[in-house]
């Protein structure tokens, strides 16, 4: 090996130096973990060190910077490799003591990179592929940004993605989706070490990955990961290009332990310490565990000082824009929501209450967002090849295309995966509110960035049409079940299931105001009658459910009820009170808002002394802890069919009927 030093010129000595300090932190921290993946670090240092060192613009100091490119590692199990990264250029809360706690309860250096624990962590990465799509978004976010700011808006954004990452299903459709809006500034650095967990990739994999991203609009080259000249010529390259870049980086996985790297036993466990000192021979690094020689800390530091030049420039040229363009960028970054917002929706639900239209919350949706889009402009709409079905299309929204980044509507086209991370790279950025659509059953599709903006707290906005099998024709392939019971147990999400134009409204409300969480709208396809008769300025369903109907005699029965169901109950209590049956009616528009209620406030709303039945075209699961064991429900736990969706409510047995039944049998 080279690494030695000998025969190279001080300037080379330096930067092998510098790129084996990531590489001696990384083996020490697994180490002392007893757990990690050192490998990926060890085979992407020298092109980590050539990244951060000439090209990447960052300012320790200033880490949330607005125009700082973003370096997102996709390969997250390699994360030692950011931790490194972060330390030795300086961010603060990135300490010596963080590394050696690496994977430790509380740490911010966890096992895969967490947003939010540390500066510097762009997005939450480990489940492969996403960090890429979420990349995608990220630069398609800088694209749009800089279409509205073009004088303080000029970043790229980096990726380092491994061999998993391309297999995974999503690296298609985010690519496919950059290589088509031309994303230039996005470049991604592959790790083409040729190992995964079960070996060599050639026994599941085959692919020509630089046809395959050439095909797909990609400019691509090919490289010695391990040759600081080819890299650094590379990325300078790829920085001309007027296409999104790939960088096929040819690496030694675990580079530097003469007797496992190359292989997958250097992928996802400790060097062991035997390995380790031969790899410190090997590297010649002579220097304890988690020690950094001053020269090389120093160096380090400098590559992370000198961001702060360009970053005080920067705030120059924003310090010399109008009023206005300040006060409009700093508002899309804080996300901050326009006060005119509230009495405008105040007088939309007032109108809604006096007009009583019979809408399907999908088209109460689209109107809602016909107030929104006009008063928030940084909303970015968009659908997975749905729009004239989930209706996210509003007048005021223009299509962003590869020509033009100044519009407000994303065509996803079939990528409902894709489109969710790359909305949560939207979000990550910062500038804009994403939300996007397909149908409810593809929230399937959808759930691991749904997870992944949750564990984040991002703000996106699911609109999930098509709720129920009152979509009717389309049959069980397209009629939900359990999505609704599945996302509600998923932590940190507002699964909302809106009865009529006014929850509707309200629920968008609620969603928008959410900042720290995503939100599904599940939303009917058949039309539905306004149960809100009675205008109020209060949001009921910002309490997750409220009492929609009280009982005219005493009460004995309360009826629990969701989006479509909720027109069911009102109309088995009026065949209830008609047999002197004292019946309540209470409408669950978000379970997760509910649940966040005052037990007092909860108990009242449940009814207590009261018998209760819960009605939802859907899984009965999760509502046993509102309607007790005793609690009757009606709704479906089979899979649907194909049939118009009245009839389908017949088959199944949800009507008013089966209610008044249900009430009946516990009384």
């Amino acid at each position: 090996m080279n690494d030695s030093g000998a025969n190279t010129s001080p300037s080379a000595s330096k930067f092998i130096e510098m790129a084996n300090a990531i590489r001696a932190l990384s083996m020490d921290a697994v180490q002392q973990a007893n757990s990690g993946h050192p490998g990926m670090p060890m085979g992407m240092a020298d092109v980590a060190t050539v990244l951060f060192s000439k090209f990447l613009k960052f300012d320790p100091s200033k880490p949330n910077w607005p125009d700082r490119d973003r370096f997102v590692l996709s390969a997250g199990h390699g994360s030692m490799l950011l931790y490194s990264l972060l330390h030795l250029t300086g961010y603060k809360d990135m300490s010596l003591e963080e590394i050696k706690n690496f994977r430790q309860l509380g740490s911010k250096t966890a096992g895969h990179p967490e947003y939010g624990h540390a500066d510097g962590i762009e997005t939450t990465t480990g489940p492969l592929g996403q960090g890429l799509a979420t990349a995608v978004g990220m630069a398609l976010a800088e694209k749009m940004q800089a279409a509205r700011f073009k004088d303080i808006v000029d970043h790229h954004t980096y990726v380092i993605a491994g061999d998993g990452c391309l297999m995974e299903g999503i690296s298609h459709e985010a690519a496919s989706f950059a290589g088509h809006l031309g994303l230039e500034k996005l470049i991604v650095l592959w790790d083409d070490n040729e190992i995964s967990i079960d070996g060599k990739t050639d026994l599941a994999v085959s692919d020509n990955q630089l046809k395959r991203f050439d095909a797909l609009g990609w400019d691509t080259q090919t490289i010695d990961g391990h040759d600081p000249d080819a890299i650094e010529t590379a990325i300078a390259k790829a920085k001309e290009s007027n296409k999104p870049s790939l960088i096929a980086c040819k690496t030694t996985i675990g580079y530097g332990a003469p007797n496992k790297q190359g292989t997958s036993g250097v992928h996802g466990a400790p060097l062991g310490a035997e390995e380790i000192a031969l790899a410190r021979k090997e590297l010649n690094w002579p220097h304890a565990p988690f020690e950094i020689p001053a020269t090389i800390r120093d160096r380090w530091r400098a590559v992370g000082t000198k961001g702060a030049r360009i970053s005080s420039a920067w705030e120059k040229t924003f310090d010399a824009l109008s009023t206005d363009e300040k006060s409009a960028f700093e508002t899309s970054l804080s996300g901050e929501l326009p006060s005119s917002l509230d009495d405008a929706m105040l007088a939309y639900k007032k109108q809604l209450t006096e007009d009583a239209p019979g809408w399907a919350s999908r088209k109460a949706s689209q109107e809602a967002l016909n107030i929104i889009n006009e008063h928030v402009s940084t909303t970015i709409g968009g659908s997975a090849d749905l729009t004239g079905s989930n209706l996210t299309k509003t007048s005021h929204l223009d299509p962003v295309t590869p020509e033009d980044f100044s519009g407000r509507y994303v065509y996803y086209g079939v990528r409902e995966f894709g489109m969710s991370a790359i909305m949560n790279g939207m979000a990550l950025h910062k500038g804009f509110i994403p939300y996007g659509g397909t149908f409810m059953v593809f929230t399937d599709y959808a759930r691991p960035a749904i997870r992944l903006s949750a564990l984040m707290e991002q703000r996106v906005i699911y609109v999930m049409t098509h709720d129920s099998i009152g979509l009717g024709e389309d049959g069980p392939t397209h009629q939900p079940v359990e999505h609704l019971a599945s996302l509600r147990a998923m932590p940190n999400v507002n699964v909302f299931r809106p009865a009529d134009a006014v929850e509707t409204a309200e629920c968008w409300e609620v969603a928008l105001k959410s900042k720290k969480t995503p939100s599904v709208l599940s939303l009917s396809r058949q039309g539905l009658p306004l149960v809100r008769n009675d205008y109020t300025s209060e949001n009921l369903s910002a309490k997750g459910a409220y009492e929609l109907s009280a009982a005219n005699i005493d009460a004995q029965v309360t009826l629990l009820a969701t989006g479509s169901e909720v027109g069911i109950a009102l109309d088995a209590q009026k065949a209830l009170e008609a047999e002197g049956i004292g019946t309540r009616v209470v409408s669950v528009p978000c379970t997760d808002l509910f649940d966040a209620q005052s037990q007092s406030y909860q108990t009242e709303t449940l009814g207590p002394g009261t018998v209760k039945v819960a009605i939802e075209a859907a899984s009965s699961y999760g509502w046993s802890r509102y309607i007790g064991r005793e609690g009757e429900f009606v709704g479906l736990d089979s899979f649907g069919a194909s049939a118009p969706a009245g009839d389908l409510y017949k088959h199944f047995n949800i009507t008013s009927e089966a209610v008044v039944e249900a009430a009946k049998k516990q009384l």
